[in-house]
């Protein structure tokens, strides 16, 4: 990976709500961490014939965590069907979707996706009541992820 490609990348991630982003191509893997402050640390490229023991620099071993999936309580979850970034409300200032104790019908919009400059309105596939939103405004949001509980 060129230095031009990995500043852009360290920019990104610095610019971005996000904090962690591994990239890995032909010739290695890079992974970027955000810091505290404007620092970031940034894992060594591996060589592609590396063997595949997890690990990403010379001295930094890879350390699988085990999945931490927080309790979510009973009931229907509302996912994410794209990765992008979850809003509650249609505009800054607009009252949300949705709020605790709200009933919903099959095919409400309970929130708003935006993925590549793309406002998507995320709708419920079960009639009943929000029981608990799992996700902050502006938070980005991966493929799966628990949004909403409805019972």
């Amino acid at each position: 990976m060129d230095l031009r490609k990995l500043k852009t990348l360290i920019d990104l991630v610095s610019e971005s709500n996000v904090s962690e982003l591994e990239i890995t191509e032909a010739e290695g893997k890079v992974r970027i961490v955000k810091g505290g402050g404007a620092a970031s640390q940034i894992a060594a490229p591996v060589a592609a014939a590396a063997p595949a023991l997890g690990v990403v620099g010379a001295a930094h071993p890879v350390v699988p965590l085990p999945p931490s999936a927080p309790e979510v309580p009973r009931g229907h979850i509302v996912k994410s069907p794209m990765v992008g970034t979850f809003y509650r409300s249609s505009s800054p200032g607009a009252k949300p979707f949705v709020e605790l104790g709200s009933a919903v019908k099959e095919g409400e919009t309970v929130c708003i996706i935006e993925a590549m400059k793309i406002l998507n309105e995320i709708e419920t596939d079960k009639s009943g009541t929000i029981i608990q939103i799992l996700c902050e405004n502006g938070q980005a949001v991966e493929y799966g992820q628990p949004l909403f509980v409805v019972e």
